[in-house]
């Protein structure tokens, strides 16, 4: 059997509903691409496996007995995808028409692409900021930690990570896009032996990217392919877990990639503002009465 031109990974847990339309929307949306399909189920309880075989018997599942975290069940995917190129998506996705195509030709089109990433909307139109990144440098996070880049949107150093100051509508080389919709390489995914596992859930992307680059790839961000993010479909169900791994993701990238050399000497400093953050939400979460993971 011939490897098809994609594979498409969605990592699943307890989002049966959102799971289904988004299958659909990439089942709506190939436009004459061959494909594979994988949904990784994280040990959901809300029906999901069934749901899936039901619907969409062609689709590769695979079951895990516990929750793995987003990471390890991609990884678990992507060892076993044969298309020459792989799309990443989150349950809790919409794949608009056209995108999956645009999204396949830009990555062969755009010099030295190793990885491309559409334009990620919410529901109401609003962009989800993540789909465009800057590594967060000790300067990049420092801007961001301290609110300067919603206070600067339109400043090029204090909106650096999320380049606020960028038209949404021009397509760019960026450092980082969003695990939540993305496609890659597959020879450059398994050239960088894709994910790092130690991450469980937030970062593994901005990781996976900065591996990508360090290699000599190239990220691009191509808003004429659109995906509707709902966002939060998982991660909202244990808001608290996923607020501890959102700012041990923080250290875990920060220790990797920058405490080397002098930066070393900065390393209490960081993870002290990282707890600092990580107590002024848990305060700000109990006075707001409700769970906010990112502010």
């Amino acid at each position: 059997m011939s490897a098809p031109d994609l594979s498409v990974v969605v990592v699943n847990y307890n989002t049966r509903d959102c799971l289904l339309d988004c299958l659909r929307s990439v089942f709506a949306t190939l436009d004459g691409i061959s494909v594979e399909v994988f949904v990784v189920d994280n040990a959901s309880t809300d029906g999901s496996v069934a749901a899936v075989r039901r619907e969409f018997p062609a689709v590769q599942l695979l079951v895990n007995d516990i929750n793995h975290g987003f990471a390890r069940a991609n990884n678990r995917a992507l060892r076993q995808a044969r298309g020459r190129d792989v799309l990443l998506l989150n349950p809790d996705t919409l794949v608009r028409p056209g995108a999956i195509a645009t999204l396949r030709a830009a990555l062969g089109e755009l010099p030295g692409a190793v990885a491309v990433g559409p334009k990620v909307i919410r529901p109401d139109g609003r962009l989800d900021l993540a789909c465009r990144r800057s590594f967060p440098r000790p300067s990049v996070a420092l801007a961001r930690l301290s609110g300067l880049s919603r206070v600067f949107k339109r400043s090029r150093w204090a909106a650096q990570y999320n380049r606020t100051y960028e038209d949404p509508d021009q397509m760019g080389e960026i450092d980082a896009g969003t695990a939540a919709a993305m496609c890659f390489r597959s020879s450059a995914l398994e050239a960088v032996q894709f994910f790092d596992e130690a991450f469980f859930m937030y970062g593994e992307d901005l990781d996976l990217c900065y591996r990508l680059k360090a290699r000599g790839g190239r990220i691009y961000y191509v808003p004429a392919a659109v995906v509707v993010h709902f966002k939060g479909a998982s991660s909202g169900q244990q808001p608290r877990a996923m607020l501890r791994e959102f700012h041990r993701a923080m250290w875990l990238f920060y220790r990797k990639h920058y405490a080397a050399g002098w930066r070393r000497t900065l390393s209490p400093l960081v993870w002290s503002g990282i707890q600092l953050r990580y107590g002024l939400v848990l305060g700000l979460n109990a006075l707001r009465g409700r769970q906010v993971v990112s502010p």
